[in-house]
């Protein structure tokens, strides 16, 4: 056979990536039920991984970029060495996050979600979604994602939705949820709730206002809260202020006139604190609203839904908040009632982490999880060693969270996710009912529930749900082997996800988590489309081929950490491949006329260099088996570029001019050998590249490489 006229031209990726993942996909085999058998013997195993779903609203980014190539390397390699091996593709709905892009995009064409039924609204974000699904499904190909999509699951598939609201019933009635009116996380721009874990703070400088309340001066950063504050609370130890009794009450003058103020002795009070006493807005601060519960104390609404002023703001009614806020301040000075002002307080603001918007404290009647007994699940699973966190780091940070919770809001004032399958009967009276139910209860007057619930609820039962729980057969898969997922998500998907696995099976869903770090740029600076200095896996993949790209993505990407990522490093990659494709070249070339089925008595050079060829495919399977993908790719790199093309092919040329010779036959045999057995080894790391030349092979044990045994060189 004489070598393919393809190995006469450069590597051209692009021209041969989308058919190989055809043949791949078409082939069934990353379908496990369809695997062959490996030496003859039917796969037992199971090994499996859960893709994180990505947002079903847009393109893929580079921390997805390095999430799939990470998955789909471990996959690979398991699939080759005989396990039956399932990576589970999905997709999340992303809640308010798609419902958010959604506005934005509504807001371009003119229009407002306020002015359509819900109906409406659902259904054309459906629309949007769907389309935008299919865009992120096609990169995830694009990719060279081996992931079985006969079994693609999307966060609103009819069976999900089924099973989270049969989740949420349990819990109700194991009394792990409640409704309550608690103090919340408010976005005033897109009204709703928000849930801790989907807020940040962010530092800021602002004035701080200092204010005479009558004997008492004040200090407050949000003078525009204050028109409602009739408590000031102290420490019951501040001696300053001993000949203060609890309940004490006294007049004063203050935003609209005057009022009755009562003396509160609170352990919140902060003697170190400015003056050590302040006044408190319940309604709109959680601090103010736990002291107002511990006292029993009443409470008002100062700031409506849309961050404007009530009734009780007088004059101010009706005006955005930071927009009244300086007439305020001039109206309290008028009165001879400002102090000073602190023009450069820092401070931390608590922002909406998806839209930015500020954060504003409301009471609401809102659905909440109690979170410390699922945490003590979480904990105790890490104690017992049933689940694995890679990087220490990792570990200390989820362990701190579970032993720091608080109740779990998980209610949202959106269209766009799964409606919480309750239903009122005289909702907001002394006779109001509630049933918990995914169907409408008999009688007149029901009506469900218009809340939606958060995306952490859904997807954090994504390992159950993909698995087809309680009762499908590829529950044979749970606990899955590892979940690989952005270290971001190390107190927000992780921990629910082992919390609804222990709660509703008694099992943790995977038994080890590997966390990424994040993808930075090339100066080691967040990626960000504000700062443009963000790079899109598909663009490098359709400029430099997928393997180069995968290749940029694991190389130097130790567990836990960040790490840079640059064009330059990705065209170092693409370089690989077309020496990889010289060296194939090379090989065949001088191969062209030997059975490689009839085995040569070998040189001690020739079994010397197969025995260190077989040292390196066991460091590489080590290490992937350990989690150090990136020193195995590191090994693969350095055995081919350095060992293979540089010391090898270069000692070989003078073996292989000598004709009939038996040392030449015994380096034929070796570089074929070692061709074959390279190609294996790097598969995981490089998939199209290495199975567009196993599909030129001359002999080769498997239709596809893809599915050939891991090397076991003789």
């Amino acid at each position: 056979m004489s070598v393919p006229d393809k190995f006469l031209k450069p590597y051209n990726p692009n021209s041969v990536e989308d058919g190989l993942y055809k043949m791949w996909e078409d082939s069934g085999y990353f379908n496990p039920d369809n695997l062959p058998k490996i030496s003859g013997e039917a796969r037992v195993e199971t090994w499996c991984t859960i893709m994180p779903p990505p947002n079903a609203n847009g393109r893929l980014h580079a921390g997805h970029g390095t999430d799939l190539t990470l998955k789909d390397i471990m996959t690979r390699y398991h699939r080759m060495v005989g396990k039956k091996t399932l990576m589970l593709p999905g997709s999340d709905h992303a809640g308010f996050e798609t419902q958010s892009v959604f506005e934005k995009k509504l807001q371009k064409e003119g229009r407002s979600r306020f002015g359509m039924s819900n109906n409406e609204l659902y259904s054309e974000i459906y629309d949007f979604v769907m389309e935008s699904k299919h865009i992120m499904e096609g990169d995830v190909r694009k990719l060279g994602t081996s992931c079985d999509w006969s079994r693609n699951t999307f966060t609103l598939d009819d069976h999900v939705v089924s099973g989270v609201k049969d989740t949420f019933k349990k819990m109700y009635d194991d009394g792990l949820v409640y409704r309550g009116k608690r103090s919340i996380h408010w976005n005033p721009k897109f009204k709703t709730s928000l849930s801790d874990i989907e807020t940040k703070f962010e530092d800021r400088k602002d004035p701080f206002y200092y204010f005479q309340y009558g004997p008492f001066v004040i200090g407050t950063s949000r003078p525009e809260t204050k028109f409602g504050d009739k408590y000031v609370v102290m420490h019951p130890d501040d001696k300053r202020y001993k000949d203060y009794k609890h309940g004490d009450t006294f007049e004063c003058e203050w935003i609209n006139g005057k009022i009755t103020a009562t003396i509160i002795k609170d352990e919140a009070g902060d003697p170190e604190m400015g003056s050590g006493v302040m006044t408190i807005t319940p309604w709109h601060s959680q601090v103010d609203f736990d002291i107002a519960q511990r006292h029993n104390l009443d409470y008002e609404q100062i700031i409506d839904w849309d961050g404007k002023l009530m009734d009780i703001a007088d004059e101010f009614a009706g005006k955005k908040i930071h927009m009244a806020r300086e007439d305020i301040v001039k109206k309290l000075d008028d009165k001879g009632l400002l102090v000073k002002v602190d023009k450069d307080y820092e401070h931390a603001v608590r922002i909406c982490e998806r839209t930015g918007v500020v954060v504003e404290p409301q009471i609401k009647d809102q659905w909440f999880i109690k979170m410390e007994p699922l945490a003590k699940k979480v904990l105790s699973a890490l104690d017992n060693g049933k689940v694995k966190i890679l990087t220490s780091k990792h570990e200390n940070m989820l362990r701190h969270w579970m032993n720091n919770t608080i109740d779990w809001n998980i209610s949202r004032q959106i269209v766009w996710g799964i409606q919480i399958p309750a239903w009122f009967k005289n909702k907001g009276t002394k006779d109001e009912e509630v049933i918990i139910s995914k169907n409408k209860p008999d009688g007149e007057g029901w009506e469900q529930d218009v809340d939606t619930f958060d995306t952490w609820f859904s997807s954090g039962q994504w390992p159950l749900m993909t698995l087809g729980y309680p009762d499908s057969k590829d529950m044979e898969y749970y606990p899955t082997t590892v979940m690989e997922t952005g270290a971001d998500l190390v107190f927000k998907w992780v921990p629910r996800m082992i919390m609804f696995g222990t709660y509703l099976t008694g099992k943790v869903p995977f038994k080890t988590v590997y966390f990424h770090g994040m993808v930075l740029d090339a100066k080691g600076k967040k990626m960000s489309k504000s700062k443009g200095n963000t790079l899109s896996p598909i663009e490098l993949a359709e400029e430099f081929g997928t393997d180069a790209t995968r290749m940029s993505f694991v190389v130097s990407n130790a567990p836990g950490a960040d790490m840079p990522l640059s064009q330059d490093k990705v065209r170092a990659y693409k370089k690989f491949a077309n020496k990889i494709w010289n060296i194939t070249r090379f090989i065949l070339t001088e191969t062209d006329d030997i059975d490689i089925n009839t085995k040569p008595t070998l040189t001690d050079t020739d079994v010397k260099l197969l025995s260190e060829l077989q040292e390196t495919a066991d460091f590489i399977a080590d290490h992937i088996e350990r989690y150090r993908l990136d020193l195995a790719a590191d090994k693969a790199y350095h055995y081919i570029w350095h060992e293979l093309a540089d010391n090898i092919l270069e000692a070989s040329k003078d073996i292989l001019k000598v004709d009939d010779s038996e040392a030449k036959l015994s380096r034929q045999y070796t570089l074929y050998t070692i061709l074959v057995t390279t190609l294996k080894m790097l598969h995981p790391f490089m998939p199209f590249i290495t199975e567009e030349i196993w599909q030129s092979l001359p002999h080769k044990e498997s239709d596809m490489l893809m599915v050939a045994q891991w090397p076991v060189v003789e």
